[in-house]
């Protein structure tokens, strides 16, 4: 046989072994047995259809990445041209050196990188209904144009950021579901019963999670974001099943942050989906009521790194169910929706690759800039180093987590700067051993972001809270520096977070301060073993140490039922803990109160009920879940609000009773129920809303405080205000989310381990009197804003009001937060107040 004859029979071998590779590449509805949108695709099913085209194409790499707490799968995959596959290792380096992250200079090698977040709200479902049609049209045969966009561009696709909640609510509609989908609003199908599928196992919503990184979803996706720092970066949503589609250019107010080529490149895309959308005739809007302000965005976070940061809203949600007839008369499909879903993915895919090079030219310029030459009025950020170390600790443990570098001053300087306790600008001095973290670094945009006293914001109407800053979240002192000052990278966060023993060896009392949420910690955890503790009322100094009100006392008398266990326990926790332990050799101290005075009060060991479903609000009800679970670390028995009547409360010593309207959950009958458990001894920590039921209640001494309008008649000017600007007007009466100062009776248990002063991140308006006939630990005094939006008519409703107080109630007590301590589970310095409710408040010393 000829060479020839070889060569031409080698081809076709060839060319037949391609084809029949490529053959068994299926689509979606292929391998699944439907046609996307015919019904809902359950979380193993995207993952099986995911993995099945990874291994068919050449194209597509599976890589999975974490679990969610229910121990479902997360994955992403990278699609790109087999070319860029074999060089994969190298664009990503090459895209970190951009950054500047990466030491080193990139090579000519360097790819636009697209992300595609779908489904982080569990019940906005057709994402990933749509993530499957994307993956497969960007790789199957016959397609050539994605092909092309391949080659010069690396597509990252997440199929499903949010597993447990999606199918949490996939499989409550399956079970609503008949014959057929019922597209009347009224059938049962579209009415998701408590808490929905939008948030994830601990409720948590993940979209407002991105930055503080609490849940374990955000914090395994973040890992794999900082190897890859994508140039764009879209996060697939639903809204109103009666709205258009959005999409980018964002609304104001954009943070400052944001660049001008940031926003001119989202209007470049947005102007590509209109090509597609206005072919088809789809209704669409853009730049409303989805601004770039709060970080923890799947579009703002990803823009704070450098990338085109956007979200895409699709019509639908949960009230969409599988079909919903329209006010106009048409139905709306689970076909239809992923559909449009699906124009915008390619379309995105499609405008980063025609202008792949000035992308990539301008991400440059992004951490170029921010490096030499950063727009920011501060450029030194200083947290103060006689703060508490734990706090210190966690603060430059999550600057790591981002990337951002810190280091210490080295010198003594005083200079003109804000300080963050004070409010004010003025003279400060700066210390050598002062942390100063700078702007002028690759992530200083996030520097600027985190720690800007009160970022500037162009519009008022904005979508959700407009204060964060670090030193306030975390409870720290420090300035903020228009002077460059460039730091000494001479510490880590390790150095914060050492355990250690002083003392007697086998004392007569372990002893600790108590400062943080990290004691607290210790605390529940020897608690969960059996140990008793005694909790300081008053200051004491003993061998020539001091320590302050609420300092534990772990007294070996008292804990002889451990046996041989005692020393163990509690050394342990404090090694696990970073505990700083001092073994008493006395129980007489030089000042203060001796171990045996009335003023050393024993901990009882809090057996806690938490109230959750129907009538209590889910994301509350999940922070205060995740607390206990994962944070603080201690049990709590969670009790169907709706079974109030039913439980024998009386197994508890303590009940929280999460935010919420409690229709018909908290009748008269569950008031009295609960007061008459409370007065028998019990500890009642209420949160937000449900402050508002009991308020004026028989027994309970919290009381609104309305607005005095009287004497106040409306002018012609304000009667024929237009109706146009009625939102803008209302929100004169609310606060989104902003920072109070509030003064702290620091001399209660509540407010054991703080100062003063207290940072409060205050999510609403409403308004409380001070006590009469409790103790008024945390208040607003005055003007006590800080940062942050607030209305004017709010502002001084607000004023001299209170934000945390104690009833005494019988035997019990009932504390009130007003303001949230947990808010999102990323407000650090509000958790021992929490901490303090359960343990400390309803301290007695016949507990035992």
């Amino acid at each position: 046989m000829s060479k020839t004859a070889i060569s031409i029979i080698s081809l076709c071998l060839s060319i037949l072994f391609s084809f029949q590779a490529f053959a068994q590449l299926q689509s979606p509805d292929e391998f699944l047995g439907y046609e996307l949108g015919e019904r809902w695709t359950l979380h193993h099913q995207v993952l099986s259809y995911v993995n099945h085209v990874a291994e068919e194409s050449e194209y597509v790499r599976i890589h999975p990445y974490g679990t969610t707490n229910q121990h479902r799968e997360l994955v992403y995959l990278i699609v790109t041209s087999p070319e860029n596959h074999s060089n994969i290792e190298e664009i990503r380096l090459n895209n970190l050196r951009l950054t500047g992250l990466e030491p080193g200079e990139p090579t000519a090698n360097k790819k636009g990188i697209v992300w595609l977040s779908y489904n982080i709200h569990g019940n906005e479902t057709s994402s990933s209904e749509a993530a499957m049609r994307t993956l497969h049209e960007l790789v199957r045969p016959g397609n050539p144009a994605p092909k092309t966009w391949l080659e010069n561009t690396v597509v990252i696709l997440d199929p499903m950021v949010n597993p447990d909640g999606r199918d949490r609510y996939i499989n409550w509609y399956n079970q609503m579901l008949g014959v057929e989908p019922n597209p009347d609003i009224r059938a049962r199908e579209h009415h998701e019963p408590w808490p929905g599928g939008r948030s994830n196992h601990y409720l948590f919503d993940l979209n407002r999670d991105w930055a503080w990184q609490v849940q374990q979803e955000s914090q395994y996706r973040y890992q794999i974001y900082r190897e890859w720092f994508p140039h764009i970066h879209v996060d697939y949503h639903e809204q109103g099943y009666d709205a258009p589609y959005y999409f980018a250019p964002a609304a104001e107010p954009f943070h400052k942050a944001v660049t001008d080529w940031q926003r001119e490149f989202q209007t470049l895309i947005g102007e590509n989906h209109i090509r597609y959308f206005d072919k088809e005739g789809w209704l669409y809007f853009t730049r409303e009521r989805f601004d770039l302000f709060y970080p923890s965005y799947g579009d703002t976070w990803p823009t704070f790194h450098g990338s085109i940061g956007m979200t895409y809203e699709m019509p639908g949600h949960s009230l969409a169910g599988l079909s919903i007839n329209m006010p106009d008369g048409g139905t709306l499909t689970l076909a239809q929706r992923l559909l449009q879903h699906h124009v915008t993915g390619m379309s995105t895919i499609e405008a980063a690759s025609v202008n792949s090079e000035k992308m990539i030219d301008e991400f440059r310029k992004f951490f170029d800039d921010t490096r030499n030459n950063p727009v920011s009025t501060y450029k030194t950020f200083v947290i103060k180093a006689g703060n508490n170390r734990d706090k210190i600790y966690h603060l430059l443990s999550y600057l790591d987590t981002i990337q951002v570098l810190y280091g210490t001053s080295g010198s003594e300087r005083n200079m003109n700067g804000f300080h963050y306790s004070t409010g004010e600008t003025g003279q400060v001095s700066v210390g050598p051993d002062d942390i100063l973290v700078s702007v002028y670094q690759p992530q200083g945009n996030l520097v600027r972001v985190f720690f800007e006293p009160n970022p500037e914001l162009a519009d008022s109407i904005t979508y959700d809270i407009t204060a964060w800053e670090a030193h306030y979240r975390y409870g720290l002192d420090g300035y903020a520096l228009e002077t460059r000052i460039n730091p000494t990278f001479n510490i880590s966060a390790e150095n914060f977070r050492t355990a250690d023993f002083s003392g007697l060896e086998t004392p007569y009392a372990y002893l600790l301060r108590w400062e943080s949420m990290d004691d607290a910690s210790f605390l529940a955890s020897i608690t969960k073993e059996g140990v008793n503790t005694l909790s300081s009322g008053v200051p004491f100094e003993i061998e020539g140490l001091a320590f302050g009100k609420g300092s534990l006392v772990i007294p070996r008398g008292t804990n002889t039922h451990l046996a041989g266990r005692f020393d163990d326990i509690v050394r342990t926790a404090a090694r696990k803990y970073g505990r700083k332990l001092h073994g008493a050799s006395s129980g007489f101290v030089a000042t203060g109160s001796d171990f045996g005075s009335a003023n050393l009060r024993f901990i009882s060991h809090p057996k806690v009920a938490v109230l959750m479903g129907q009538g209590t609000s889910s994301l509350n009800a999940g922070e205060i879940w995740h607390y206990f679970d994962k944070q603080l670390g201690y049990p709590a028995t969670l009790i169907h609000a709706s079974q109030i009547m039913s439980t024998d409360i009386n197994q508890f010593n303590v009940l929280v009773l999460p935010s919420g309207s409690y229709y018909e959950i908290l009748t008269d009958g569950a008031i009295e129920k609960i007061s008459a458990w409370a007065r028998a001894g019990g500890t009642l920590i209420v949160y937000g809303q449900a402050n508002s039921i009991l308020a004026g209640r028989d027994g309970f001494v919290l009381e609104r405080k309305t607005p005095d309008r009287s004497g106040e008649q409306p002018s012609f000017e304000e009667m024929l205000q237009p109706h146009g600007d009625s939102e803008r007007r209302s929100i004169s009466n609310r606060t989104p989310g902003s920072i109070y100062k509030v003064t702290m009776d620091y001399t209660h248990p509540l407010a054991f381990g703080f100062g003063e002063h207290y940072f409060s991140l205050k999510s609403e308006a409403t308004a409380y009197n001070y006590l009469d006939g409790g103790v008024n630990v945390g208040t607003s005094r005055g003007d006590a804003h800080i940062s942050g939006f607030v209305g004017y008519r709010a502002k001084e409703l607000l004023e001299n009001t209170l934000n945390f107080g104690v009833q005494p109630f019988g035997d019990g007590q009932v504390v009130y937060f007003v303001d949230n301590p947990l808010y999102r589970g990323f407000w650090e310095n509000g958790k021992l107040l929490m901490a303090n409710a359960v343990f400390l408040v309803r301290t007695k010393r016949d507990d035992l």
